[in-house]
């Protein structure tokens, strides 16, 4: 059985950073790519990046530039490093992880439990 658990979710301004970190334990290791979504107000869940075992980083467009994906595969642990926020980040973010060596989201496997990330005006 596989667990995702997110932490480093919280409030900022615009323009401010987060980090955000997910420990997987189980059956997750450097064959599979782990990657976060996240989830605005009244819309649905979207792909932000995924990194696949190897290290090879995959942005979506709204976040390229600003966010950086990166991975431990010592400590099986995944970041998402968000810089320059906007009030148009905000949302619900999950840590994911597929059993696949790249990620959609057609293969996601797991979640976590999600974790509030709110830039302000």
């Amino acid at each position: 059985q596989v667990q995702l658990v997110e932490s480093g979710g919280g409030l900022v301004q615009a323009g401010g950073s987060l980090r955000l970190s997910c420990v997987a334990s189980g059956s997750i290791d450097s064959n599979n790519a782990m990657g976060w979504y996240r989830q605005a107000p009244g819309k649905q869940r979207e792909l932000v990046a995924y990194i696949t075992g190897g290290g090879t980083a995959y942005y979506e467009d709204p976040v390229k530039g600003r966010f950086t994906i990166t991975r431990d595969n010592a400590k099986n642990t995944v970041y998402l490093q968000m810089t320059s926020l906007r009030p148009g980040d905000t949302g619900v973010y999950y840590c994911a992880a597929t059993r696949r060596y790249r990620m959609s989201p057609r293969n996601t496997d797991y979640w976590g439990q999600g974790t509030q990330v709110t830039v302000s005006a």
